[in-house]
């Protein structure tokens, strides 16, 4: 990880394809681009490898959560449940909608735990968000039969976790639609870009519809222009060239995942000699995409000073309890209830009554794993010299 390290001829040959139509454009210009549809490609090939029926392309990981959402008809008045460990954008997007964010604990996967999931459900839960995070498995199964107990539909977030599977099913073909991320550092890249999978075809019909300012793309002599138009949308249309760079990333990415996880074995050998540690568990080795290494120490206190010697020999790894990105606690805006709105919108609603208030001490289970946990990016190249100096870091934390 990520895709941007195995860029070569093949990314280079399908953006000349689009340069040479001239058509950035993913819709229309029939005759001007030679029959060359690189986003509806992209889509197609994409949706296949992970075993779905359709797949939607969008500006970024972000707006295919938030796309996914409105096609299932999420909104104002809404919970949706995820978890405290995941990106921002898993409940920046759920704010956008419209709906309120619930936040679950992480279990020693990293990913959301079933039994805190089932306490947070409520009347005015809607949709249950797993993210699989560090590119490995949630225990999808449970949580949807806790969805299912419920009656409630289950989107994955699966944007750090392409090319990961279960069971050898695919990671985002789970839950009635699956989201991914493309951008600058994922394991596969367009720069930026995300997609939407899902077998339901109404739902990615809404999807389709939404993402292009409502345009029912339905084949009329106007042209564009002339299309339907059921329901307001929004833009967040792929264009070609990030198509492209996808069609051929998408080629590359069995390769990827197969070398991260022969990295990972490499590196997680090293680690594993340090008294004390324990690794994150992972439900299935054989479809982890092993695009990162966790591992744990006994508590806080040591978690730190292997980490202090790490980094002083060069290797230093990342703590997820001091990531303002990444954990709970350390967002900051969203525990102040930071915004831009006058009204002080989404954390107000429209005459200024609080919504919602986010406790900093909400989820002290994940904050005793967070405090003892280090992570490795895994690349997918690792020169011998890189993977000697890990090596000869971790083995001089055996002592801390």
């Amino acid at each position: 990880m990520p895709g941007f390290e195995v860029f070569g001829a093949e990314e280079k040959k399908e953006i000349m394809d689009v340069l040479d139509t001239g058509v950035l454009f993913r819709y229309e210009f029939g005759e001007q681009r030679q029959g060359i549809f690189k986003v509806r490609e992209f889509e197609e090939k994409f949706a296949a490898h992970c075993g779905a029926r359709y797949g939607q392309a969008v500006t970024s990981g972000t707006a295919a959560l938030q796309v996914a959402m409105t096609a299932l008809g999420i909104g104002p008045g809404d919970e949706v449940i995820t978890q405290g460990f995941t990106f921002v954008a898993t409940w920046e997007a759920i704010f956008a909608v419209g709906a309120v964010p619930v936040f679950t604990e992480v279990d020693e996967t990293l990913n959301m735990d079933p039994a805190d999931l089932e306490k947070k459900i409520t009347p005015r839960t809607k949709l249950i968000i797993p993210v699989h995070m560090l590119g490995a498995q949630a225990r999808i199964k449970e949580i949807l039969a806790v969805a299912d107990r419920h009656a409630l539909p289950v989107l994955e977030d699966t944007a750090q976790a392409p090319g990961a599977r279960l069971g050898g099913k695919a990671l985002g073909s789970f839950g009635v639609c699956g989201t991914f991320s493309f951008d600058a550092v994922k394991t596969i890249t367009t720069g930026e870009g995300g997609m939407v999978i899902t077998n339901d075809a109404t739902l990615w019909r809404r999807m389709s519809e939404y993402h292009d300012h409502g345009h029912d793309h339905v084949a009329n002599p106007g042209g564009r222009g002339g299309e339907g138009r059921s329901f307001i949308g929004f833009n967040y249309r792929m264009m070609e060239i990030q198509g492209a760079i996808g069609l051929a990333q998408l080629a590359k990415l069995d390769d990827i995942v197969a070398r991260q996880q022969q990295n990972k074995a490499a590196l997680k050998e090293a680690a594993a000699h340090i008294p004390g540690v324990t690794f994150r568990t992972i439900l299935d080795e054989q479809g982890d995409s092993a695009s990162f290494l966790a591992f744990f120490l006994p508590d806080a206190e040591a978690a730190a000073k292997v980490n202090a010697l790490l980094t002083a020999n060069g290797a230093g790894a990342m703590a997820f309890g001091e990531n303002t990105w990444h954990f709970y606690p350390k967002w900051e805006h969203l525990l102040a209830g930071s915004t831009l709105a006058r009204s002080g919108w989404p954390f107000n609603d429209a005459k200024g009554k609080k919504r919602v208030v986010y406790d900093p001490d909400l989820l002290p289970k994940s904050a005793a794993l967070m405090d003892r946990l280090l992570v490795y990016q895994v690349p997918v190249k690792l020169p011998e010299e890189r993977l000697r100096q890990i090596t000869e870091a971790l083995n001089k934390a055996v002592n801390y």
